[in-house]
């Protein structure tokens, strides 16, 4: 399997449409259609634990849904900075908590048959409550903090009754538990 040419289609602020063509483990040649972002260093997320044992979460409206979504704050690293100094930026802008320290979790693709986008998990810890959130002037972002030990169920329940959870919430919440418990 190799990839024989990526042809852009077309190109928005954040992302651009690309067509992949590559040879599959036949030999035969074919395409495949993805999106990947433009002008970003990456992509990280958070999972940010407060001092007295809260993962913070988050609801947002996510148009490609037309829906509000239950998240982990994340956000788009700036092709000037660290995915560390991202991280920590993204955490206070969305919630209002800043990081005293950052421990990288795992690092992964999101959405391998649509996206070459890959995403940098960071656990958070020694947070300080430093101010406003709520996200920048195109996101309305409502902070919710849940008890680590019973956010998995907090997520069912938020699910049974209709709401959408990002499922990358599920593992990473559990992820970090795991860790914090080593």
């Amino acid at each position: 399997m190799e990839i024989l040419s990526k042809k852009i289609v077309w190109t928005g602020k954040f992302m651009s449409a690309v067509e992949i063509t590559y040879r599959d483990a036949h030999g035969v040649v074919r395409t495949w259609e993805a999106l990947e972002r433009v002008g970003v260093g990456g992509i990280v997320v958070m999972i940010a634990i407060t001092l007295c044992g809260n993962v913070i979460l988050e609801k947002q409206f996510r148009p490609p849904v037309g829906r509000d979504v239950i998240e982990l704050p994340a956000g788009l690293v700036e092709s000037h900075e660290t995915m560390e100094t991202a991280a920590k930026r993204e955490l206070i802008e969305e919630t209002g908590w800043s990081a005293g320290k950052l421990e990288f979790l795992a690092e992964g693709p999101i959405s391998t048959g649509a996206s070459t986008e890959a995403l940098r998990a960071y656990l958070c810890t020694d947070l300080e409550f430093v101010g406003k959130n709520g996200g920048d002037d195109n996101e309305i972002i409502e902070v919710i903090e849940v008890p680590l030990g019973d956010a998995q169920d907090y997520l069912q329940e938020t699910q049974k009754k209709g709401m959408l959870v990002d499922l990358k919430v599920f593992g990473l919440v559990e992820l970090a538990r795991r860790t914090l418990r080593q």
